[in-house]
């Protein structure tokens, strides 16, 4: 039987992301991962700023920058039209340079399998990291001393057990662990089947050479109600990923993809199908996040249709919020409830994120094709089209947050619809600032806790409460006005996910670093 401190089921991109997480803090990490390679489907392209930041934390964003180069000027933007991918009609949509600003790291774009790589590659640069490769997970127990997981070897049926302090399920959304603890999920079944079609097309990029800059292309076409039909490159000016609905019993073998295709681009085109297949659109939620010392993560916690890139980001977000608090509780400075606020800072946001933008776009989608149609009304679709868009700046609306969650205190509750501001808010995304003397913000945030501030006093009264407590915290002191200025605050306290924990209140550093990991909530 082998000892760990977290085993993580799943070594996705989620799950090796929190396998890096938990390894930087010296924790011991086994991965049971079934696939000796990333699989080659081309989803999860959509990497955010915020996402970015994450593999700034693990050490590996310069990887991630070269593992799948685009050529100069390909873009990485967003398009919708109506009807066709060919229409006269559309608009630029999900432009994520708006939100630029307020994240130390550009975004980027490549397909999740070349995530997976460079995460891969990270992980075994870390000793405390053990990887079970051709591994699946068949049995799992749990008591209060620790987790027993029972793995079987894909080529010749070894079996053996694996035990450590806590588990974590990243194995998708038909999660083995998420099964195997207990834990229930909730379904919002939108009773549509969906194909995902890879396929390669010259002919296609140079078609839209019309659109420059553009990597994801969704169209519109009152045939399916709301659900999009979404183009989506991959090797960029070669392949492509198509996702849209189908009837309900199509089969790989019983419907015509190609023409599929055609319809959906508006012309006949030059294609070459590699790959086929079919999934049930769907909205899960696990109805807990946590279960004893069992936990789920990314696809095992959340699944739902790609639409706007949430899906991935979301789940290394994920990984971010619990991996510094099972380190925590794991070295001894963190409270047990510190891991009960990783259900209720995590679960209201991926909730916020199904209702508030991916299912509201479904409904919204839905209802302007139910009331425009340029062959009834031309003038009126052109004028709705046209203005449909000029005010639904998703990007800067999404914003998850954790208000009122029980580390953060106050009013509010943690959720995905907000607003992006340089101010420093509890309970909010740090935006990165440039600070006197000329560092950024970010360049002072390490693994621990970090305080700004301008009051030296202030700041060695945290740092002796943080002692005693045996809590990482960074004091960095900033010249009077610069962090006000920048912040508009003169004490604030940055958590290990780089979101803000407190900010100046008059409360007492004892009274705020005991809330902030989970005692006295």
């Amino acid at each position: 039987m082998s000892n760990f401190d977290v085993i993580i089921a799943g070594g996705g991109p989620v799950g090796m992301g929190l396998a890096v997480e938990l390894g930087q803090r010296g924790i011991r990490v086994a991965v049971i991962e079934r696939h000796h390679q990333p699989q080659p489907i081309p989803k999860g392209q959509n990497l955010t700023q915020r996402t970015a930041e994450h593999f700034a934390a693990w050490g590996c964003e310069a990887e991630l920058r070269t593992a799948f180069p685009l050529p100069p000027g390909s873009g990485i933007g967003g398009l919708t039209t109506y009807g066709t991918l060919l229409s006269e009609h559309s608009y630029d949509w999900l432009n994520r340079a708006h939100v630029r600003d307020f994240y130390r790291c550009a975004n980027a774009r490549l397909p999740q399998y070349a995530t997976e790589s460079v995460l891969r590659a990270r992980a075994a640069q870390i000793a405390e990291i053990t990887v079970f490769y051709g591994w699946s997970g068949v049995g799992f127990t749990q008591d209060t001393n620790g987790v027993r997981v029972e793995v079987e070897h894909a080529t010749d049926g070894t079996r053996q057990v694996l035990s450590a302090a806590y588990a974590v399920g990243c194995d998708g959304s038909r999660s083995f662990l998420r099964a195997a603890a207990g834990i229930e999920e909730t379904l919002s079944d939108h009773n549509r089947v969906m194909a995902l079609l890879v396929f390669r097309s010259p002919e296609l990029h140079e078609l839209l050479k019309r659109h420059p800059g553009k990597a994801f292309y969704n169209v519109l076409h009152p045939d399916f109600e709301g659900y999009w039909q979404f183009f989506g490159r991959v090797d960029h000016g070669v392949s492509w990923f198509f996702h849209a609905p189908v009837p309900v019993g199509t089969t790989r073998d019983n419907h015509d993809f190609e023409a599929m295709l055609t319809r959906a681009v508006g012309q006949p085109f030059a294609l070459e199908l590699d790959y086929v297949g079919l999934w049930d659109l769907r909205v899960a939620i696990a109805n807990d996040y946590r279960k004893g010392r069992a936990f789920v993560a990314g696809d095992a916690a959340h699944s739902h249709p790609p639409y706007g890139g949430y899906g991935i980001n979301t789940g290394f977000e994920d990984a971010r919020n619990l991996g510094w608090k099972l380190a925590a509780v794991i070295q001894g400075w963190g409270d047990e409830a510190l891991l009960d606020s990783y259900d209720a800072e995590r679960r209201p946001v991926f909730a916020s994120t199904a209702r508030d933008f991916i299912e509201r776009f479904i409904t919204e989608d839905r209802a302007f094709l139910e009331t425009y149609n340029p062959d009834r009304d031309r003038a009126a679709f052109e004028a709705a089209w046209h203005s449909r868009n000029l005010d639904a700046d998703e990007v800067m609306a999404f914003a998850p947050h954790y208000e009122g969650s029980p580390l953060v205190g106050g009013a509010g509750a943690p959720g995905a619809k907000g607003n992006h501001s340089h101010k420093a808010r509890p309970g909010h995304h740090l935006s990165p600032r440039d600070l006197p003397g000329g560092a950024n913000s970010y360049d002072h945030l390490g693994a621990g806790f970090t305080l700004f501030v301008e009051d030296a006093a202030l700041g060695a009264a945290f740092a002796a409460c943080a002692d005693q407590m045996a809590l990482p915290l960074a004091v960095v002191t900033v010249a009077k006005g610069g962090l006000t200025e920048a912040y508009d605050s003169p004490a604030i306290l940055v958590r290990p996910d780089h979101f803000v924990a407190w900010v100046e209140d008059g409360s007492a550093p004892q009274t705020v670093l005991h809330r902030v990991i989970g005692q006295g909530a």
